[in-house]
């Protein structure tokens, strides 16, 4: 590993509500970390946008902000990475200016077009070669589809569509670049073959040079723009290196960068990251496969749509009171809820949920489904909801387990990251309802570290990512089930599925 005077580098991770920024030092420690909120556009029809130059303002203001508070020369961060959200789509002129607002990936205005792309390819070639088992408004092929039927005059002014990775790193070093992990899930990439699949684009009517040039993760671009670093405060020195889709980002963070490796983050939306040797195409078990960051492998991606960001949604909703205390107090208004969760029972005397406010993830894959408590009584309080909500998140996550485990997949211990990482109750939970061990580390922003140990392999700080999981990542706690809660909340689970069954044709 190079010591040099250039001793750090900076990851940042673009999630679906917030930017995170971490900087690292020579070790690959966590020096400092910043992170910053910004709020959503959703409209009718569930659409769900945000102006481009959000994304582009709040990571420019959190990287000047962690310069700031770290008193780090900028001349000594040798590289910068980022780690992003997936299928947000983009979409430039030819002077790389946005000609409308991103498309978000909760977006779901483009039903009709996922099953006009299902249709014309069928199922199983699509899987064959994209790697996803279902055709879903998610992905960025279906919103170009809807945009050359609803938005023509945009459409034929488009120069590039780029996913909001791509999109810094324009903004960054005015190359359109992308990565195999990011665009996995675009729909219009081969995943076997690594390049864009030209059928689909033939379909979509664009073309390959609309689309970014395709790396590795962990690739040096270049260095940073006039622009840019007015912008953020970095320097000439500073080079900008491809980084990764945040849940394999999140997964070498964590130091899972082997075939078998498991990982689970619990932010806005929940995923896991079980790293494979080879893609799959079983269209039996609905489980999305992509390219990871690391080379050489794949990683199967089941997913929920919303789970942290149900209990954003409940507090922003209903704990105006808890929010107004934690201001007076400084404390965080999670940690107030936390603790009145942590007086119910398991089973929240009764109380269920499904998480779905944004339509299902896997297995299901049913847009349509709406979130629902059931079971509400005379004497509940809040602290039964939030922790009906905790629970609900957990039960998801142990179906798509399940669903796993039917193929043959092993999982023996989960590696749990973000914002739902940093609560014993949530841990807890999700060890009692799954009936696994459970192991946090001490960093929690992993998917930023992630991005930052890409960085440091681009720029030549590490050999390689073993080298740099190494010296980075470590081991904070380890939750072991409660047996008897288990099998307690197996009989929730049952409940759990028997009502989203129920209600399937409701929808």
């Amino acid at each position: 590993m190079d010591k040099g005077i250039k001793s750090y580098l900076l990851g940042i991770d673009v999630g679906t509500t917030s930017v995170k920024a971490v900087i690292l030092n020579s070790a690959g420690d966590m020096f400092f970390s910043v992170s910053q909120e910004y709020a959503l556009e959703t409209g009718q029809n569930e659409t769900c946008e945000l102006d481009a130059e959000v994304y582009w303002n709040i990571t420019c203001q959190v990287i000047k902000k962690i310069i700031g508070k770290s008193e780090i020369n900028p001349d000594h961060i040798s590289g910068i990475a980022f780690s992003s959200q997936g299928e947000t789509i983009i979409m430039v002129d030819s002077s790389g200016k946005p000609l409308r607002k991103a498309i978000v990936w909760l977006d779901n205005r483009s039903v009709n077009e996922a099953g006009q792309i299902k249709d014309a390819f069928g199922a199983q070639y699509i899987m064959d070669i994209t790697g996803q088992p279902e055709v879903v408004s998610a992905w960025p092929a279906t919103r170009i589809l809807w945009l050359r039927k609803n938005e023509p005059q945009i459409f034929d002014k488009v120069g590039k569509y780029l996913l909001v990775e791509d999109y810094l790193i324009f903004r960054m070093t005015g190359k359109y670049c992308t990565e195999y992990s990011l665009v996995s899930s675009t729909l219009y990439f081969d995943i076997s073959q690594k390049t864009w699949w030209k059928e689909m684009l033939d379909f979509l009517g664009i073309s390959a040079d609309q689309l970014s040039e395709l790396y590795q993760s962990g690739v040096s671009i270049g260095t940073l723009t006039t622009e840019a670093i007015s912008a953020t405060g970095l320097s000439t020195g500073t080079r900008c290196v491809t980084g990764a889709y945040d849940h394999p980002a999140g997964a070498i963070g964590s130091g899972n960068i082997k075939g078998g490796d498991v990982t689970l983050t619990i932010g806005a939306s929940m995923a896991m990251c079980v790293a494979i040797d080879r893609p799959v195409s079983d269209l039996s078990v609905k489980l999305p496969c992509q390219c990871h960051a690391i080379d050489g492998l794949y990683f199967l991606l089941p997913y929920g749509q919303t789970a942290g960001m149900v209990l954003k949604w409940f507090k922003d909703t209903f704990c105006s009171d808890e929010i107004e205390k934690a201001g007076l107090n400084r404390q965080d208004p999670y940690d107030l809820m936390i603790e009145q969760a942590e007086r119910i029972i398991p089973g929240a005397d009764g109380l269920i949920m499904l998480p779905h406010l944004m339509g299902t993830g896997s297995p299901e894959f049913n847009p349509k489904v709406k979130g629902v408590f059931a079971g509400i009584a005379m004497g509940m309080n809040k602290g039964h909801f939030v922790r009906a909500i905790i629970e609900s998140v957990a039960i998801m996550i142990h179906h798509n387990i399940e669903t796993m485990r039917k193929m043959g997949i092993s999982i023996n211990v989960i590696h749990v990251l973000g914002g739902g990482s940093k609560s014993n109750l949530w841990n807890q939970i999700l060890a009692d309802v799954t009936g696994l061990p459970l192991i946090t580390l001490i960093n929690s922003e992993n998917a930023a570290i992630g991005a930052g140990l890409l960085a440091g392999v681009g720029v030549g700080k590490f050999k390689d990512l073993d080298e740099a999981c190494r010296f980075s990542v470590k081991t904070k706690q380890r939750f072991e089930p409660d047996m008897v809660n288990h099998k307690f909340y197996n009989g929730v689970y049952k409940k759990y599925l028997n009502l989203y069954g129920a209600l399937e044709d409701f929808w």
